[in-house]
């Protein structure tokens, strides 16, 4: 096991006690349906996967492409899922998409070798992952268990 999955693994598991302690107590749409949306509205910062200086040259590009792109698209759809009121479908699409591209990244990062490339864009694995993986989690808890209840509309 390598230092990058092992930070993965231990940053996921701290962010998940912080869910436990601070947010499944207060898990209602209207409470935290929005701030995990604009957290998710960062994932632009995905596109650091191509920005030399970012990552040593030679990252494999069968990771970093798709690792940035899904991250963009995955942002626009947070977004849009704000400025449209939070509609359960956008929400839904959002979610899946995001959960994928992420499983995807750690996936194709692991078979193509790409965290001998990171670079300064180390800490998206190591810290940014972990973080959208557990509030990913915790949208599905959201979606799931709330199926009757509206959701929030923004602003």
């Amino acid at each position: 096991m390598n230092i990058l999955t092992v930070n993965l693994l231990l940053s996921t598991f701290v962010f998940w006690v912080a869910a436990r302690i601070y947010v499944l107590p207060k898990l209602r749409p209207e409470v935290v349906l929005v701030p995990i949306l604009l957290l998710h509205s960062f994932r632009h910062l995905g596109l650091m996967f191509l920005a030399p200086g970012a990552v040593y040259p030679g990252i494999p590009a069968q990771f970093a492409y798709p690792a940035a792109f899904g991250d963009l698209l995955t942002a626009a759809l947070a977004m849009t899922a704000i400025l449209t009121g939070t509609p359960r479908a956008l929400v839904w699409t959002f979610n899946v998409v995001g959960t994928l591209d992420l499983l995807a990244a750690i996936t194709l990062a692991t078979i193509y070798g790409a965290p001998d490339f990171m670079g300064a864009a180390y800490w998206i694995p190591a810290f940014w992952v972990p973080a959208l993986l557990v509030t990913h989690y915790l949208t599905f808890l959201l979606l799931t268990n709330n199926e009757k209840t509206p959701a929030p509309a923004a602003g």
